[in-house]
Parts: C-alpha cells; sequence; structure tokens
C-alpha cells in the first residue's frame, strides 16, 4: 500500500470494526487476512474513482480526442468535448468507452478504430451516428471482416467480453448502438433527457441515477454492470448530477459474492440481494467514502472475492 493511503485504509479498518460491533456482524472479515485485504481493495476503488477527478481537471492534448492518434483516449476526449461545450459528443464517448471497454491487451484500440471510421472519412460523431444509426450498422457490416481480420489486436473489455461485432447477432454493437440511439431519442439531447429525469422524479442525484438506471433497460446488451458502469461515469465526469445509492445487487455476480463473504461468511451465504442491498447501504453510510460511495464498496466487493485474503489487483 502506498505510504499515502495508510491513514485512509486505518479509517476505513476503523469504521468497519465500529459497523461490525455497533451495527451488523461482517464475519467475512474477522480474519485479519481477510480484513486487511478488503481495506486495500476498498482504498484501490476509491483511487480509481479519484483518477476520474484528476482527468477532469488536467489540461489535455487534443490529440486525446483525435482517432487517428494513438494517444486517443475516450474519457480524456469526454472531458475536451465537455469543456468546449459539446456535450452529447461527450456523453456519446462515454458510452462508447462502456461498450467496448479498456482491453488490458489493446487498451481503447477498438473504441478508437470504430469511432474513427477506421481512418478512411469522417469520425462516427453522435451528430453523425445518430442522424442516420442505419448507416452505422451498414458501415459495421461493411468493415467487420477488416475489424476482425487484419492483424491488429482489437479487443472488448473484461466486462463485455462476451459483445460482438458479428452483424447478424441480435446483440451485435451496431444494433446496441441503434438501442442507445433510440433511448436517447434525438432530437432529444443527453441534457433533455437528464432534465426530464430531474423534472419526474426532482433533483436528488440518487433518485435521478436510479430513473435513468431502469430507463436504460431499453438499450440492448446493457445489462445491469453496463448500466452502473455508465451513469456512474456520466456522474464522475460531472455531465449529469447524479450518483448511485444503491449497489443494484439484482442482476449482479461478483459484488452478490463478496457481499455475501462479507455479510455471511461465505460467497454461498443464502443472503437475498435484496437485503445485501439495505445493508451494504448502512454500510456505505458509515464508512463515508463520498458521493460514489456504493460504487466504491460495489467495486471492491467483486474484486475483493475473487482473493478474499490477499490483496490483488484487478482491472475491469
Amino acid at each position: 500500500m502506498r505510504p499515502e493511503d495508510r491513514d485512509l485504509a486505518l479509517q476505513l479498518h476503523a469504521g468497519l470494526c465500529s459497523f461490525s460491533l455497533q451495527t451488523r456482524p461482517l464475519p467475512g472479515i474477522q480474519t485479519i487476512a481477510n480484513r486487511e485485504a478488503f481495506v486495500e481493495q476498498l482504498v484501490e476503488s476509491i483511487r480509481r474513482i479519484k483518477y476520474i477527478t484528476v482527468i477532469k481537471l488536467q489540461n489535455h492534448s487534443s490529440l486525446r480526442a483525435d482517432p487517428l492518434s494513438e494517444l486517443f483516449d475516450p474519457l480524456k476526449a469526454a472531458v475536451l468535448f465537455q469543456r468546449q461545450g459539446q456535450i452529447d459528443e461527450a456523453f456519446w464517448l462515454v458510452f462508447l468507452s462502456i461498450h467496448f471497454g479498456k482491453a488490458t491487451r489493446s487498451g481503447w484500440r477498438f473504441v478508437r478504430d470504430i469511432y474513427g471510421c477506421l481512418g478512411s472519412g469522417t469520425p462516427w460523431t453522435w451528430e453523425r451516428t445518430s442522424l442516420h444509426p442505419d448507416h452505422f450498422i451498414q458501415w459495421l457490416a461493411d468493415q467487420y471482416t477488416v475489424l476482425t481480420g487484419d492483424g491488429i489486436a482489437r479487443h472488448f473489455g473484461n466486462h463485455r467480453k462476451y459483445e460482438t461485432l458479428k452483424p447478424s447477432s441480435r446483440r451485435s454493437t451496431g444494433v446496441v448502438v441503434e438501442s442507445y440511439v433510440n433511448w436517447v431519442h434525438p432530437p432529444r439531447t443527453h441534457q433533455m433527457l437528464v432534465q426530464e429525469a430531474e423534472e419526474q422524479v426532482g433533483g436528488d442525484p440518487r433518485a435521478m441515477f436510479d430513473h435513468l438506471y431502469r430507463s436504460m433497460e431499453e438499450v440492448i446488451s446493457f445489462g445491469r454492470t453496463a448500466k452502473f458502469d455508465y451513469l456512474t461515469m456520466i456522474g464522475k465526469l460531472g455531465l449529469a448530477s447524479i450518483e448511485p445509492g444503491s449497489t443494484y445487487m439484482q442482476g449482479a455476480t461478483g459484488p452478490v459474492k463478496g457481499a455475501r463473504l462479507l455479510f455471511g461468511g461465505s460467497t454461498n451465504a443464502a443472503l437475498g440481494r435484496p437485503i445485501l442491498d439495505e445493508w451494504l447501504v448502512e454500510l456505505e453510510r458509515d464508512l463515508q467514502v463520498g458521493t460514489q460511495g456504493m460504487q466504491v464498496l460495489e467495486d471492491a466487493l467483486c474484486n475483493w472475492q475473487k482473493s478474499p485474503g490477499v490483496f490483488r489487483r484487478f482491472r475491469g
């Protein structure tokens, strides 16, 4: 653990012990090894979230938004577009970053090549794609052989490893993008979408997050993890004043195992998802790890259950 994180780790350790004694037992971290590994996963999750805060404040080269450049980064590009007032393009790049994910072996290459139209024409900007999603679908079909067989390494990220470009698939990237466009429903903008959510449920950031989360059911192949990751990233980048008020255990796998281990002492403990969500809300309130506290817990639990007694870094 880095020296600068030790005070935070001590705070989290004390908070977990206090919660276990005064609110609810946490049998999964009774052993010192498990407790230390879980605390380190919490610290790691907080660091990942703070990284987004850092890139919001940094100066970035314009090449970060240029898909022809090896420096292209969709999240930093979203920051640049947001600063320029191109809010729809910022949302769009966040969506693409979540749909494809950042692969361990090939980084953002998939996003870069598809957003950049393989360097052979006008990028698939939000304006171009949302006006003619059918053109985008056809282009992907035409380029399928190139994108999968030209020898350039392109991979979906770990959370998106079951996605496909295959034109015949009911959840191909083209179909996913078309459903996302339909969810935003141009000429409605992303900002208007968020404003409508606020009008319907009020300005509470957690209520708005929940409303948008449930409305995203119509985005094909965006299950629980993708919706959660997309909306939390929107919140962290400041594109919308939203934050999760739950870990959304329904549909989760890794986080559920982690929560069952934490509260029940085993990844197979007979604890239902609704009660785990309730208990995690209690824990998040006590730990006070920031506005994205539920994401901190969700991420940490998912990674911790893979190696509960020894801290290991995992990248989604």
